[in-house]
């Protein structure tokens, strides 16, 4: 499976320069594979947490988005149980001008603003929308369980 210029240049300044937070490694064995870890951001329900992700570039990339998901068990109305996360540019508002640097970054953005308009965890939106305080307590209790070192 080779790899396009392109990829080997994005990982290449994935290492050289991470985006604060965020660190993303390929696997020696395929390099279109990445281990993620993002820092949950400060002044979010996520702060103090470490959050394991899989970052996967599809035989397409960058004609299509990556694949992305959450490993870590988190509490957000944009995240189901599953890992999997909605956001736009993870789907119709893909383009090929975005990075991988730009999708983790707007992964980091997602948790510090929480949208329960837009949900994938129907019930965790609902809870966002019926008592934020509540739910947001829920995410840092999540948070200290789950994505503690």
């Amino acid at each position: 499976m080779a790899l396009s210029k392109r990829i080997i240049k994005e990982t290449e300044r994935l290492l050289a320069e991470p985006a604060p937070g965020i660190s993303a490694t390929p696997h020696d064995d395929n390099l279109r594979y990445f281990d993620v870890v993002i820092a949950g951001p400060t002044q979010s329900p996520f702060e103090g947490g470490m959050f394991r992700l899989e970052l996967f570039l599809p035989e397409e990339y960058p004609m299509a988005p990556p694949k992305v998901r959450f490993l870590t068990k988190i509490y957000h109305p944009n995240i189901d149980k599953l890992g999997r996360i909605c956001l736009d540019i993870l789907k119709d508002k893909w383009s090929p001008a975005l990075q991988i640097r730009t999708v983790l970054l707007s992964i980091q953005a997602l948790l510090s603003a929480p949208n329960p308009d837009d949900p994938l965890a129907n019930d965790v939106a609902q809870h966002w929308k019926d008592n934020d305080e509540a739910a947001i307590a829920t995410a840092r209790q999540w948070t200290a369980m789950y994505a503690s070192n």
